[in-house]
């Protein structure tokens, strides 16, 4: 039995920063106040000086495991995030072999139910032809459906209408997509190999995966979740434009959310100078007016969520 009491620390919450005692038994915070005292075995912790912050949730995982343990596995990516303060995580379906089938993503709970440090939930996988799989996935369960509506790691490229508007309309959990549209890209790359062959400057990126190719296909996102009534969540917003897709203010009530990573918080187009591949990502890292309207959209509620996108690679497979 585990039983702590912290005295005089910083307790972080949504509004204010206040000195408290905090008691924790079992792992379950029992009481706030001033001036605690707590019978029994008891081990206290001088908190001056110090913060104490709610765990954070991240929304937006790539762990690596099944098949790719080389580079990440569930117990070594909830050990990190743990470490880091997140102490609940919701990961994607894009492992070897992908979590596109009920039995694949069991597997998933199966094994972090065994290794885990962190609370989990995992998404499922959607692809062209598994909409009826789709809608065998538990909604007590599952954080919800992933839906790459842009091809990026893994083969999970949705873009068949007829499966997009079903999924949409009938599906009863949370829709998560990554936007970026595919034709766009495509064209895009095309014009790059035809200039440079397989030697693209990686400053041209964003130019590839750019702005028109993001709003494309978030605002079909959109459009889609307003005609059907389905509960979407668009993952890592990376352009200024698509901020006009959301709206302002308090989650609650909100049926189409949006998120921003970290990374296009941080990073603009002139990093890649220095940077160069180690800051690749799609959506592509754009300019500095993207990276601005982002952190204001944090502030005025346009982005709801704040998550890593944490996807470990080699640092072979990055420089590749």
């Amino acid at each position: 039995m585990s039983n702590f009491l912290i005295k005089n620390v910083q307790v972080v919450s949504s509004e204010s920063i206040t000195t408290l005692d905090v008691h924790i038994s079992n792992g379950i915070i029992q009481k706030l106040g001033t001036g605690l005292s707590v019978e029994g075995n008891i081990t206290e912790i001088d908190g001056t000086g110090k913060y104490l912050f709610p765990g954070v949730i991240d929304d937006q995982v790539h762990f690596r495991e099944p098949g790719l343990t080389h580079k990440g596995e569930i117990y070594t990516g909830a050990r990190a995030a743990v470490a880091g303060g997140t102490t609940s995580f919701m990961e994607m379906p894009n492992t070897v072999p992908q979590a596109t089938t009920q039995e694949l993503l069991e597997q998933k709970y199966q094994r972090a139910a065994q290794v885990s440090l962190a609370n989990y939930s995992f998404f499922m996988g959607a692809t062209n032809d598994n909409l009826e799989e789709v809608l065998k996935t538990p909604a007590d369960k599952v954080c919800g459906v992933k839906v790459f509506m842009g091809s990026s790691t893994g083969n999970m490229l949705v873009d068949d209408e007829g499966t997009l508007e079903n999924l949409f309309r009938n599906c009863p959990q949370l829709i998560a997509t990554h936007c970026e549209d595919e034709a766009t890209v495509r064209a895009n790359t095309e014009a790059m190999v035809a200039k440079y062959g397989d030697d693209i400057p990686i400053e041209l990126h964003p130019d590839i995966r750019n702005t028109e190719a993001c709003y494309l296909s978030s605002s079909k996102a959109v459009a889609l979740a307003k005609k059907t009534g389905a509960r979407l969540h668009i993952l890592h917003i990376s352009t200024e434009k698509e901020l006009s897709l959301f709206e302002p203010g308090e989650l609650k009530g909100k049926k189409i959310t949006a998120e921003a990573c970290i990374h296009h918080l941080w990073f603009s187009r002139e990093d890649y100078k220095t940077k160069g591949k180690f800051i690749k990502w799609n959506p592509a890292v754009k300019d500095k007016s993207d990276r601005a309207a982002i952190r204001q959209a944090v502030i005025d509620g346009r982005i709801d969520v704040l998550a890593t996108d944490h996807a470990p690679h080699t640092l072979e497979e990055k420089d590749n």
